[in-house]
Formats: C-alpha cells, structure tokens, sequence
C-alpha cells in the first residue's frame, strides 16, 4: 500500500461514514507522513488531521484501526 492508496481508503472511509465530500475530507487529512521502517518498524506512517475537534477525531480513530491494518506503507 501507498500513501496515496492510504489517503483514498481515509477518504472512502470518512464519506460512507459522516458525509460530506471527497475534497473536504482531502483538505481535512493534509499529508501522510512517512518515517524510515527501520526507526519505526510497527508503524511507519502518520497523519495531522486540520479539521474541527469532531472532524479531528473521526480521522483519529480511523487511523488507529489502519495502522492495525496497514501499519507499513510505502512512498
């Protein structure tokens, strides 16, 4: 998986779930941050949401259950 693949399944996540559309929830989620495997080998990616406090933390969470589910990605 990508970080571009990560941002479209945040993306589809968030639309099924709270509505809104694909460029408010792109705006919402930034940038995915990506460290080296080998200073951060359970998880190598991050991401700053800068939405509103509700916004903020449905990215939160969605992101705690991806990290479980894709917790390497690649550039």
């Amino acid at each position: 998986m990508t970080d571009r693949d990560l941002i479209d399944l945040f993306v589809k996540s968030l639309i099924r779930e709270f509505g809104k559309n694909r460029r408010h929830w792109r705006a919402v989620l930034g940038e995915v941050r990506l460290y080296s495997v080998e200073t951060h080998p359970h998880c190598n990616w991050s991401i700053t949401p800068d939405g509103d406090h509700y916004e903020n933390a449905a990215v939160e969470r969605l992101a705690d259950r991806l990290r479980g589910e894709h917790p390497i990605i690649s550039a």
